[in-house]
């Protein structure tokens, strides 16, 4: 029984390695795309089960982002971006304990030794793939405040000149925040959902039977917490950043 951090390369295209955690990652984004087309497709006045399931869970992403923003209208602005973090996330999260996931795979050589390789690994358990998600949430926060104050107006929020040193100190104390974030965003879900992962082996390995049951619900309650956390942190900063524009 062996826990691996990185990632278990299975193959290449063009010349770029491709993980069993990326493979998998592109597996959630595509049944993600696919459902969300065959429910637009499927619209109803009167909707049937996965219309009203599709329908309940956007009324509550679109409530839970109102309650925090304090606006319809930013909620309305972000609700794109949100969704679609929250369900990626949660697809990645949940879909990284079906069976088959990291039991599955081939044996390579590796440095003279055959090592066993699965074709898919839970994506949130590889740090590329939470650091990926993390400049993505931080990159389009920075572009969100470009777009409300111009260029010149946001950086001038971290290179403070002409207000004395203590602003100048904060600015920059600002600007090392957002790196900060890349690095907290990143680590929280990479180490919840590795650390989930390694529980999960252990105890599979250990007992596989009926004991695993309980431990899987936790894991899909933690899936489910984690790509909120991550949502709702994402609309946070978001918010926080049209509010500064505003105010300028």
């Amino acid at each position: 029984m062996k826990v691996h951090i990185e990632p278990e390369i299975i193959g290449t295209i063009l010349g770029l390695p491709i993980s069993s955690s990326l493979l998998l990652a592109w597996i959630a984004a595509i049944l993600l795309v696919g459902i969300g087309i065959f429910v637009v497709h499927s619209l109803q006045l009167v909707p049937g089960k996965v219309q009203g399931v599709a329908e309940v869970t956007i009324e509550g992403i679109f409530g839970f982002m109102e309650s925090i923003t304090g606006s319809r209208e930013k909620a309305k602005e972000f609700f794109p971006l949100i969704a679609s973090f929250f369900l990626f996330i949660l697809f990645m999260n949940w879909i990284g304990i079906f069976p088959g996931i990291g039991s599955v795979g081939f044996y390579q050589q590796v440095d003279g030794h055959s090592v066993f390789t699965p074709f898919f690994r839970p994506p949130a358990s590889e740090l590329n793939t939470t650091l990926a998600l993390a400049l993505v949430s931080v990159i389009i926060t920075q572009i969100y405040g470009i777009r409300k104050l111009g260029l010149w107006a946001h950086l001038g929020k971290f290179f403070v000149f002409g207000k004395g040193p203590l602003n100048f100190f904060v600015g920059l104390l600002e600007l090392l925040g957002e790196f900060t974030k890349i690095v907290s965003f990143s680590f929280r879900l990479f180490g919840n959902m590795f650390a989930g992962k390694v529980m999960l082996v252990i105890i599979m390995a250990l007992i596989p039977l009926v004991v695993p049951v309980p431990f899987l619900a936790l894991e899909l309650l933690i899936g489910f917490l984690q790509a909120l956390v991550f949502a709702a942190l994402t609309l946070i900063f978001l918010s926080f950043a049209t509010e500064t524009a505003m105010a300028h």
